[in-house]
Formats: C-alpha cells, sequence, structure tokens
C-alpha cells in the first residue's frame, strides 16, 4: 500500500480542469485528464420493479438509453465520453441482471466506435448491499461475497472502470448526523471508514488487475452528501455539513493509497482534494446533475473536473426526448465549453469565473473551492494515521470557515457560529485516535460490529 505524504501540486492555481499528473486510458481511446473535459452520463430505469422476472424490459430499457445517448454524442461531435451504469440493489444482488446489462451496453459502444470512431468508456458502479441488513456484517457476511464477485463477473462483462459508493461506517454516521454528534462522526469517519476502504479497495484493486479493468474510485455520498442534504432541509446545521465533507475526504483517499488510480466518483464532491493529493482525475457533477439532486455547488464543482457528470436520469419522457439523451446534450454543451477556453488558452479566466459565481454563496461551495480543498488536502499528508488525519481535516475546515465568515466574504447566521464552535470544542476534546475507541464502546456499541472492522 502505497501513503500519500505530499501533494500533487504546489498550489491551487496549479489546478485545472482537464488536466491531470496522470491520465487515465481507457476504453475505446478514451484518455481523461490529458487536455480535455469528457461528458460522464449517468442514466437509470423509470419507476419499475428490477427484479429478474423483468430482465426482459430491463434490456429493453437500458438498449434504449444507451443506443439514444450514443447516438447524441454522435450528432454533437463530441470528442468523447464516459457511461457509468450504476447498479441499483437488485442488480448486484443477482448478478445476472447487472452482467447482462454490461455486456448489451459494451457491445453497442463498440459498435458505435466501429461505425463512427466514437471514443468511450465505461464505467460500472457496484451497489454497496453489505449495508442493507444492520449492524451489517462488512467482512464476512454473504453480501460482501456478491459485491466482489458482482464487481468480477461486469468486469468480464466489459466494465473499463470498476466504482462503487461504499458505505463502511455508515451504521454509525446516519445516527451521528441526525445527532450532530461530532464524536461519533469522528468515530465513523475516522476510524471504521477508512478500516473497511482498506479491506474492500484491496479487494477490489486485485479483480480489477486480474480481470484487466481499472479501479477508478469511491465516493463519500452515503456521508458527505447525505449531511447535506439535510443541512438543506434545515435538520442539522450547515456548518457541520461542511466539516464532514473535509472529514469524509481521508476514508475516499484510502481507495488511491490501495491503488485505485481514478477517475473518482462524480458525486465525490471531495474529489479536487483526492485530485490536489494524488493528481489522478476526478468526476465531478453540479448545475447539469439537479435533475437527481439539488446542490449549492453548481459551476464551481466544475472548476478542477475531468469528467463531468449528470449523476443520475430516469429514463422518462421529456418534450425535447428521452432524459438521458436530453442530459448527454447537456453535458456534451458544458465540456465543450470549457475544452474550447483549454485550445484558446482561456481556461483560468473561466474556471476563475466558475469559483467566483459560487465561492462565498454558501458554505457548502466555499469548502469545496480549489482553494479550500488544497488546504485541506496539504493538511491531511501532513498527518500519518488515517484518524489524524479525519482530525485535522475537521480542525482545518473550520479554520477555514471562521476565518472566512470573519473576513466577511462568507455569510452566516449566528446561530451557524455558534455551532462552529461546539464542532471546535468537541475536536479539542478528542485529538487522538485511543480516546474516541473508549467513546464509542459506551454510545455505539449495539450499532455497529467491530470484528468487521478487525477492532
Amino acid at each position: 500500500m502505497r501513503r500519500f505524504d505530499a501533494l500533487a501540486y504546489n498550489s491551487a492555481q496549479e489546478m485545472m480542469f482537464g488536466r491531470t499528473q496522470h491520465p487515465v486510458r481507457c476504453g475505446f481511446g478514451v484518455e481523461i485528464g490529458n487536455g480535455a473535459v469528457y461528458p460522464e452520463i449517468n442514466y437509470t430505469l423509470p419507476p419499475m420493479h428490477a427484479g429478474k422476472e423483468q430482465l426482459e424490459e430491463i434490456l429493453k430499457q437500458y438498449h434504449n438509453m444507451v443506443e439514444t445517448v450514443l447516438q447524441r454524442l454522435v450528432t454533437l461531435n463530441s470528442p468523447g465520453a464516459v457511461l457509468e451504469f450504476e447498479h441499483a440493489p437488485q442488480m448486484t444482488e443477482d448478478i445476472e441482471i447487472g452482467v447482462r446489462v454490461s455486456e448489451q451496453t459494451k457491445q453497442l459502444m463498440q459498435q458505435f466506435y466501429d461505425r463512427h470512431g466514437l471514443k468511450t468508456a465505461f464505467r460500472v458502479t457496484i451497489c454497496d448491499i453489505r449495508d442493507k441488513i444492520r449492524p451489517p456484517q462488512m467482512r464476512t457476511g454473504k453480501a460482501t461475497e456478491i459485491v466482489l464477485d458482482s464487481f468480477r463477473q461486469n468486469a468480464r462483462a466489459g466494465a473499463d472502470l470498476l466504482s462503487i459508493e461504499s458505505t463502511g461506517g455508515k451504521e454509525v454516521s446516519d445516527k451521528a448526523i441526525l445527532e450532530a454528534d461530532i464524536p461519533g462522526l469522528l468515530f465513523a469517519l475516522g476510524v471504521l471508514a477508512p478500516r473497511d476502504m482498506h479491506f474492500l479497495w484491496k479487494n477490489i484493486v486485485e479483480i480489477a488487475n486480474a480481470e484487466g479493468s481499472i479501479a477508478a474510485g469511491d465516493t463519500a455520498c452515503g456521508f458527505a452528501n447525505t449531511a447535506m442534504v439535510l443541512a438543506d432541509k434545515g435538520y442539522i446545521p450547515n456548518v457541520l455539513a461542511a466539516v464532514v465533507r473535509a472529514m469524509a475526504s481521508v476514508r475516499s483517499l484510502v481507495a488511491y493509497e490501495e491503488g485505485a488510480v481514478g477517475p473518482s466518483k462524480d458525486c465525490a464532491y471531495e474529489g479536487p482534494v483526492i485530485k490536489a493529493i494524488t493528481g489522478m482525475p476526478i468526476s465531478m457533477e453540479g448545475k447539469s446533475a439537479s435533475c437527481a439532486h439539488f446542490s449549492h455547488m453548481g459551476n464551481i464543482a466544475s472548476a478542477v473536473c475531468d469528467l463531468w457528470s449528470n449523476e443520475s436520469v430516469q429514463n422518462v419522457r421529456l418534450l425535447s426526448g428521452f432524459a438521458p439523451e436530453v442530459f448527454t446534450e447537456i453535458l456534451v454543451y458544458d465540456c465543450r465549453l470549457m475544452n474550447k477556453s483549454l485550445q484558446s488558452g482561456n481556461e483560468t479566466a473561466l474556471r476563475d469565473l466558475m469559483i467566483d459565481s459560487d465561492e462565498f454563496e454558501s458554505v457548502h461551495s466555499f469548502i469545496i473551492s480549489p482553494s479550500a480543498s488544497f488546504q485541506i488536502a496539504k493538511a491531511i499528508v501532513e498527518e500519518k494515521s488515517d484518524y489524524l488525519r479525519t482530525h485535522r481535516a475537521a480542525s482545518v475546515a473550520c479554520e477555514l470557515i471562521r476565518d472566512a465568515s470573519q473576513s466577511g466574504k462568507l455569510q452566516l447566521p449566528e446561530r451557524e457560529l455558534s455551532w462552529l464552535g461546539r464542532i471546535e470544542d468537541a475536536l479539542a476534546t478528542y485529538p487522538d485516535e485511543p480516546k474516541i475507541l473508549e467513546f464509542s464502546q459506551s454510545v455505539y456499541q449495539h450499532v455497529f460490529l467491530s470484528l468487521e472492522y478487525a477492532l
């Protein structure tokens, strides 16, 4: 296992959309992070049951989605694209369903490459079904066997890129987020989640290497995006969600330390932190992903992206056509603007406008800005253990938020500033892992299974 102890860039200003230090070649002639941003189109079924008895209808739906997406890419002369097949739980649980869709998708991509020279790559995101039963068996249960076998068989079916939205530690973080329990979040994100990531991604990388696929990356969606959505609804403080975003970067980094090479998952808003540390390509989503969820990061999310995604959209009819085809067009035009700026030498101006339009409009957009991400990344690599990295990321996030508020750039209500103080006090109380382990045994002992995390 490698351990990142330095940053890939000297400053946040060096980070740019479409450029990385370690481009990824994959699929039918796609090179991600070598001077261009590509759309990553994610699509899913309309409201319907997705069991084995509906397999033929599922295949028909996915055939239509993929074919119309590929045709739209050809019509608009897209220089390339990534298609993401994100499993519903049934598609991982019943491996044949996911495999059949993967095989069909790769065949269509091959046809369009042969006929039109369309460059595409195929990401398959396995569903983490280990979280289905609580407390979950993250290592020894049948679900773990199914997840790993699903990776293996989808790789054989044609997946170029392998990803997952893993959930190790979520059984604790869900409770801790709702209760705004900072020690609980330190335990979930600083102890449980990294331990699970080491176990899981060691296995994924081994599978990818054996099957000729690429171990791409993970996302803290189940942690940080959950917190963001809850904050947006007024259930928890916004500053708490922003600090969770910074903390969750550490567990996502573990995938790359175990051998993943990118591109990261689109819903991983911690992507700029990952890019700052690894120099590897990242996928991001923002304004063109509002079909899947709302956010405060519409423009700034694209500032240093290498893939630009719609997150996910159902195969439903709109006035112009079906939604996956519609969002393909939206993404193509977004990427065309970024790529033209790269070709003309105006990329810095465009990137800075993307940042300026959102950076201080909310604490959520502020914390994923290249500047804040770079400082969080710097703090992470200065620490050795996953817990200390998580704790330091939280502390630096608090410092950045407080400084931005005191300067008058970031407007925060008094109640949010009060919560920021509570978070800082809690961090000061639990500076090291032994103390947080002692806390967890008394508060969360019935929520998680310690042996499933090798504790």
